[in-house]
């Protein structure tokens, strides 16, 4: 990328990068250096800096590195950091080999100029499920391919489900979840936990009922957007969702569902190792459409992107090792060590097989949507900010869901 380039690539991008990043991610921090003086290591930037030396996941980088015929050297940086970092790394020439990078951040550093598109990097994508690819999309073109998708969806404890006397298989659509949340509340127990903070990840755990609704981020004060937004009022009006879901993160919800009076907790593939310590039988249910079906939930998880380089010739084998990253057998044994479901149908099978408790998580990820999804690109973040704005005025009473939704959809345009 030249010089001039560089200098455009503009400040806003960064704002919009930190809005849209951190709804399922973990925090640590690495060293910034991105080229080596010598040309045979590659530099991989990833956001899981939980993943020390001598963990799987970089035993696999540099296994890959060998097949390549070249050493690596990676950072693991706190997701917002990472997309910062990388926008400041090309402005200075220096953008890593390869990045892994939260979707929705895909579309922002693909509109700043940062990211070369498959037709350039012959990265294959064929296999991956469009709706997953469809994250990483923007004005046509193909910026990467995912390394692995988490989604949202319902845990429910068994054991308050029957007390209640609760047939979770009643669960179909919104009327039959809150004559379930009615029952579960007049047996003496709470219903359901989620996240409505005023945050990306209120608007994540939002969207699927936005979404289910048949609600669309373009028009923000449908009718469909206010009976999603309605739903979640009335649960709060009749006890049975918490006032505390108005600052909880989805780790703060998650901690009431596992104290064992909840019913229901949405929440994230991330939190199934958690699930199986939580000393009671669970189960997880996508979540239903307003009137039946599985809603579209919103995409989690990274993309494998290749950024500009100066030297294009980097290209062949940066390509080399982002196919390694993402072959069969590897993204098998990645995604089972992130908790992730893989991106296509050939390695979401062999999860099922070695785990068949997956299959309604995959079931939801072929169900979700990106956030950036339908070109929505760069507009995603401002167009959030207005709907958890909007969700935390309906929620706390300040504004009833038609006049908050009337008024984010005025800030959005």
């Amino acid at each position: 990328m030249h010089s001039s380039s560089r200098r455009l690539l503009a400040t806003v991008a960064l704002s919009t990068v930190v809005a849209v990043v951190g709804t399922a991610c973990s925090s640590g921090a690495g060293s910034t250096d991105a080229k080596d003086a010598d040309s045979g290591t590659y530099t991989i930037w990833d956001p899981y800096p939980q993943f020390a030396k001598g963990s799987a996941w970089t035993k696999l980088l540099d296994k890959c590195g060998t097949q390549a015929g070249v050493k690596i050297q990676r950072t693991g940086f706190d997701t917002s950091d990472l997309a910062n970092k990388t926008l400041l790394a090309a402005q200075q020439g220096n953008s890593p080999d390869v990045l892994i990078v939260d979707n929705p951040v895909v579309s922002t550093l693909a509109e700043a100029g940062v990211l070369t598109t498959t037709d350039d990097n012959k990265l294959d994508t064929s296999k991956v499920d469009p709706n997953l690819l469809a994250a990483g999309q923007s004005g046509g073109k193909t910026y990467g391919t995912p390394i692995g998708a988490n989604t949202l969806a319902l845990y429910y404890n068994k054991e308050v489900l029957q007390e209640a006397g609760v047939d979770i298989a009643s669960v179909k659509d919104w009327k039959s979840l809150t004559a379930a949340l009615a029952k579960v509340e007049k047996a003496g127990k709470k219903g359901i936990t989620f996240s409505a903070i005023g945050t990306e990840e209120g608007s994540f755990q939002f969207l699927p009922w936005f979404w289910g609704s048949g609600a669309q981020l373009t028009e923000l004060d449908s009718d469909e957007a206010v009976s999603a937004l309605s739903l979640w009022q009335d649960w709060l009006k009749k006890g049975y969702a918490p006032n505390s879901v108005i600052n909880n993160t989805q780790t703060t919800s998650w901690q009431e569902f596992v104290g064992g009076d909840y019913a229901f907790a949405e929440n994230g593939t991330w939190q199934l190792a958690g699930a199986e310590k939580a000393g009671f039988e669970y189960g997880v249910l996508p979540i239903p459409g307003s009137g039946g079906g599985n809603a579209a939930a919103p995409t989690g998880g990274e993309f494998v992107t290749l950024p500009v380089q100066d030297d294009t010739g980097r290209y062949t084998t940066s390509q080399k090792l982002a196919t390694c990253l993402t072959s069969t057998q590897n993204l098998y044994d990645t995604d089972t060590t992130l908790s992730y479901v893989a991106p296509t149908s050939e390695v979401q099978k062999k999860q099922v097989a070695a785990n068949p408790a997956l299959k309604n998580w995959v079931d939801a990820v072929k169900a979700a949507k990106g956030r950036t999804s339908g070109d929505l690109g760069t507009k995603y973040p401002k167009i959030s900010e207005q709907l958890w704005k909007a969700v935390q005025s309906a929620l706390s009473g300040s504004k009833s869901p038609e006049d908050a939704l009337t008024s984010a959809q005025a800030a959005a345009e």
